[in-house]
């Protein structure tokens, strides 16, 4: 096994073994570069890279990497001893965690994309890097080629972090611009995103919401020092989002986006996923197409921005590289996650406060909204704004928008529940809530 701790110069230091798991689309890459002897030129006095082994699942595949470098047996590469840091890219959360978690426990370093198995397996995963005294690195995990994991593992530890608000999963992020620019139809462009790549031939890790709770898991936990099980994260997706709200929402001054966010309220953490309307004129609105972007507030940092390319090959691949050079330059280098001694409890949706949006669908007649506004008043929930929409004299229906004043989640679905079985209300088309920026948060 190669030199994992010491201060010899560059010029003696022992190569460092890379495996990988795995050579997808963004293993090529990651195998090429070490072939090509990139981290090298770019990284001068690390210990050299050399890939010793990869494993696929098919060997008569062509591939970039050597075939005596290949084998379909996981376990060998992770048991091999001229392997000192595991590249786990196989995605899912097994046999990946499995085979991470016996990478840790035999002194190998680990990096890793895999942001389920990070989020499920975290704190296990951390806790025998620890026990190893090796690292866990896994920056591609979320946000693709842009540097999170870093900063919030490092850079920002003198900080307590007020909130986390993001836009992580690129294909929700497509499908919600094209309504937004085009006024198409969910169904519609998400089989455009299908056959661009954009999106998988089973879409609902992304448009239900899978892909952003994981990788908001993953970043409250090192924000706040806090477990955060995927049980206690609020999830909701895109696909009750109509084109009908995105116009309304534009009529308002809005655009609808999927919002990952984490922040302390009433001193505890509320970690939540759901589209929400974002006013159009703060940037995070004009964030479009597959980009990435989290808005990260500490108390001695302030504001911080960071946006890029969240998936891809490239930019995964780089984020990847990244790890394992860091590891290169300094493998007996081991920071401990940012870990609180009062860590923050976890809050449940019901205690959230925001504004909402509501459309319903209701019989042209009069005295509906007064009923409406009555359920509202009884719940202490204020009206901002109505809005009649589309009517339809042929039913003899007609659509009302209605925003209100900051309420708290728990009366505003109590509300919902008892409007919804009024026999002037047809339907309760939508809700969703307005992120609070500004006055905006009650």
């Amino acid at each position: 096994m190669g030199l994992k701790h010491g201060t010899m110069t560059a010029s003696q230091r022992d190569p460092l073994g890379v495996g990988l798991l795995g050579v997808g689309v963004v293993g090529t890459v990651v195998a090429q570069a070490l072939l090509d002897g990139r981290t090298q030129e770019t990284v001068p006095g690390s210990h050299p890279l050399v890939l010793k082994q990869a494993a696929i699942r098919d060997l008569d595949k062509d591939r970039s990497v050597p075939s005596d470098l290949l084998t379909s047996d996981v376990s060998s590469v992770v048991n091999n001893p001229e392997v000192d840091i595991v590249v786990e890219l196989m995605g899912g959360e097994e046999p990946a965690t499995a085979s991470i978690a016996a990478a840790l426990k035999s002194g190998k370093h680990v990096v890793t994309a895999n942001k389920e198995a990070i989020a499920k397996n975290g704190d296990e995963l951390i806790a025998l890097a620890e026990a190893n005294g090796v690292r866990l690195l896994y920056e591609a995990a979320v946000g693709g080629g842009i540097p999170i994991i870093g900063p919030l593992s490092s850079d920002l530890l003198a900080n307590r972090i007020q909130s986390l608000r993001a836009i992580i999963n690129g294909t929700t992020n497509y499908i919600l611009t094209r309504m937004t620019a085009q006024g198409e139809a969910f169904d519609d462009i998400l089989a455009d995103a299908q056959a661009l790549g954009y999106a998988e031939a089973d879409p609902s890790a992304d448009v239900d919401g899978w892909d952003a709770m994981y990788k908001i898991a993953i970043l409250a936990r090192l924000a706040y020092g806090a477990s955060v099980p995927l049980d206690s994260v609020h999830r909701e997706g895109i696909r009750p989002v109509t084109a009908a709200d995105i116009s309304n929402a534009a009529t308002l001054g809005y655009t609808i986006k999927l919002i990952a966010a984490a922040r302390l309220e009433d001193g505890g953490l509320l970690v939540r996923v759901h589209p929400a309307l974002i006013p159009n004129d703060v940037p995070m609105a004009k964030v479009d197409g597959v980009l990435n972007v989290c808005e990260i507030e500490g108390d001695l940092v302030g504001p911080l921005w960071l946006q890029g390319r969240g998936a891809g090959p490239d930019a995964t691949a780089s984020a990847v590289l990244g790890d394992i050079i860091r590891v290169a330059r300094a493998p007996g280098s081991i920071t401990p996650p940012r870990k609180l001694i009062s860590p923050p409890a976890l809050l449940e949706m019901s205690d959230y406060q925001c504004q909402y949006y509501l459309r319903l669908v209701v019989k042209d007649q009069p005295g509906v909204l007064a009923k409406v506004a009555g359920i509202l008043a009884d719940r202490n929930i204020s009206i901002d704004s109505v809005l009649q929409m589309d009517s339809d004299p042929e039913r003899g229906t007609a659509d009302i928008v209605l925003t209100t004043h900051p309420a708290r989640e728990r009366e505003v679905q109590q509300a919902v529940e008892q409007i919804s079985a009024v026999s002037s209300v047809e339907k309760f088309a939508s809700l969703l809530r307005i992120e609070p920026y500004g006055d905006s948060s009650g």
